[in-house]
């Protein structure tokens, strides 16, 4: 199939941009494309107008910080997971990445898009979600940061205004002697996520958990944190009762009905078992990185 009829604009300053999203209800904003240009192709998506963003000075670039690595509307998949110093700031990014899709469109799509997409099934909202991290969105009213767990609402759906552009994501650091899991279950390699668990687990010196954040993608409307099986976790040794029981209290996360590919009860089994083998291997990275300290 072939799109409907649409306007192109290529503004080169953000204001242009933001006018243009502004004058019309239906104009949508083109980044990559690798999500937007298909559903159109379908007719799923019929804008009226795009808005290409790659033109705009200052939407380009990586930076890490003490304060956390920013990530500009441009960049792509591709070149957060091979940047070196986000590797070295938080390896969890390249390790949720390499789960994205496939080589040729992690080249061409962007982080920001994928953000703003809000596929509830998609890895890159869950790992905003996961760390903590936030969004900045511009438009006629100013700049405004918005949390992950606020901006993300429902299936597609986020809290960016019609008229806002998200110009950067900021995703936190990783915790200093913290261990990273994540892994998903998919029909194929390269699939949307059936389920996704992400985990970053802290350890105190006894070897309890002293910090345990999960996330989930996959059995919502949204990317969720799994707040009941944090608390069961923290301050045990994660043993295999403690994991049963964060596995349990996690059942009634999962929304996503029954659908052509799975069951909700097979959501749910494999939501379990991946909380239990992320939570230990994450466990087992942060054990690791203590030893390592103690020894240098």
């Amino acid at each position: 199939m072939k799109p409907s009829i649409f306007g192109y604009e290529a503004p080169t300053s953000l204001e242009d941009a933001i006018r243009l999203l502004a004058g019309d209800t239906d104009a949508v904003v083109l980044a990559g494309g690798q999500t937007l240009l298909p559903a159109m192709n379908f007719r799923a998506a019929n804008p009226s107008l795009l808005v290409d963003i790659q033109h705009i000075q200052g939407l380009r670039g990586i930076a890490v910080g003490a304060d956390g690595i920013v990530v500009k509307a441009m960049v792509r998949h591709r070149e957060f997971e091979l940047d070196q110093d986000v590797l070295c700031a938080n390896p969890l990014v390249a390790e949720v990445i390499q789960h994205v899709a496939h080589v040729p469109i992690r080249t061409r799509g962007t982080v920001v898009g994928s953000l703003c997409h809000a596929d509830p099934s998609a890895e890159i909202p869950l790992l905003l979600v996961l760390l903590g991290g936030s969004v900045i969105a511009q438009g006629p009213s100013g700049t405004r940061e918005i949390a992950a767990e606020d901006f993300f609402q429902s299936f597609l759906t986020t809290a960016r205004s019609h008229d806002e552009i998200v110009i950067e994501a900021r995703f936190p650091l990783l915790p200093r002697r913290a261990g990273w899991a994540f892994d998903e279950v998919t029909r194929r390699h390269g699939d949307y996520a059936v389920v996704g668990v992400g985990c970053v687990v802290s350890l105190d010196g006894s070897g309890c958990a002293e910090r345990v954040r999960l996330a989930a993608c996959g059995i919502a409307d949204r990317p969720i944190r799994l707040k009941d099986a944090e608390a069961i976790l923290t301050g045990t040794a994660l043993g295999i009762s403690d994991l049963d029981a964060a596995a349990e209290a996690s059942v009634a996360a999962v929304t996503q009905p029954d659908d052509i590919n799975v069951s909700q009860s097979y959501r749910r089994r494999a939501l379990g078992a991946l909380i239990r083998r992320m939570v230990v291997k994450a466990a087992q990275r942060a054990g690791s990185a203590q030893h390592a300290e103690s020894v240098a």
